[in-house]
């Protein structure tokens, strides 16, 4: 074999790398510019605004100029509401990862195949993430209105001889009916995901594995899920950050109760920022509220980013 070095043998690999000449600067700067300023204007100027904000005992009316430091913060740490709701949310993360993203998977697995009547269920299964999460939450809080003439799932019961339930007014069902609206509006949108990963998976992986006799199971197991592991690690860093954020559903259902059982960060601060006008509080949630997400999203990729860019290999 020829050991002689590259650029021995080929002389013109030798020759620098063309620099980038001030011109080109200047394109690059011209396309990049509009996208720069949206990010600058949409979501780096609200960041530094609200960081600033965060440490003011500001109402919202006039400069703020009721400089406390760090003070909002300390009160959020010691706040038994805000640590309630951080609780919920975690609740939520916990329950769409054990039981959301395993329904969407196993639905992904069975409609994705060659199940009869597939493309029904695949528009059925899909279409609550359609509709907005207004109405979703105004569907299933006239589903679980405590009257069982008016809510259905009340009638149910009663029509079975069981008592009706307050799923919304009990403080022991309240985030279990909060999150039951929550996979029924999300987990078509994970099912569809994994449906893609599934349609990326060579059947001829499947044919050799059941001629080498391998069951169901060890298919699922060591076949299907590593060649999905990119997509599922995609949906899970989509279901942690959603659930973290949570609003508009547990708002419009319950508004954080009762007594606070279903307070979440976004109600919290929503409650203390346009409710009541601490502004300056408000600005102190919302900011711990990002530092615990992107904490997330750094620790996210600093465990798989190499195993993403792989497809889900290690080497």
């Amino acid at each position: 074999m020829d050991l002689m070095p590259v650029r021995t043998r080929f002389p013109w690999l030798a020759k620098s790398t063309p620099t980038l000449k001030s011109r080109d600067f200047g394109t690059i700067f011209l396309f990049l510019a509009p996208a720069l300023l949206v990010f600058t204007v949409f979501l780096i100027y609200p960041i530094v605004q609200s960081a600033y904000y965060s440490l003011f005992n500001w109402k919202g009316f006039g400069p703020a100029v009721d400089f406390v430091g760090a003070n909002n913060y300390f009160r959020i740490l010691t706040d038994k509401s805000f640590l309630r709701a951080l609780q919920n949310g975690l609740l939520i993360v916990m329950l769409s990862l054990t039981v959301q993203l395993p329904l969407a998977l196993g639905l992904a697995l069975m409609v994705g195949r060659n199940l009869p009547g597939r493309i029904f269920f695949r528009t059925v299964f899909f279409l609550p993430y359609v509709f907005s999460e207004v109405i979703t939450a105004l569907v299933w809080q006239a589903l679980l209105h405590p009257d069982p003439h008016y809510g259905l799932i009340n009638a149910i019961l009663t029509n079975l001889g069981l008592s009706a339930v307050p799923f919304l007014g009990d403080r022991a069902t309240v985030m279990l009916a909060i999150f039951v609206a929550l996979t029924w509006k999300y987990f078509g949108f994970h099912m569809l995901l994994y449906m893609a990963g599934l349609q990326n998976i060579p059947a001829e992986l499947e044919e050799a594995a059941k001629i080498d006799g391998a069951s169901g199971l060890q298919i699922l197991r060591h076949i299907i899920i590593p060649l999905l592991g990119g997509t599922i690690r995609t949906t899970v860093f989509l279901s942690v950050l959603g659930s973290l954020q949570v609003f508009a559903i547990v708002w419009i259902m319950s508004q954080g109760g009762p007594a606070g059982a279903s307070e979440t960060m976004a109600t919290y601060l929503y409650r203390f920022g346009f409710v009541r006008f601490y502004l300056g509080y408000g600005s102190a949630v919302a900011v711990v509220m990002f530092l615990i997400c992107i904490t997330f999203s750094l620790i996210y990729q600093k465990l798989f980013k190499e195993q993403d860019y792989l497809g889900g290999y290690n080497t």
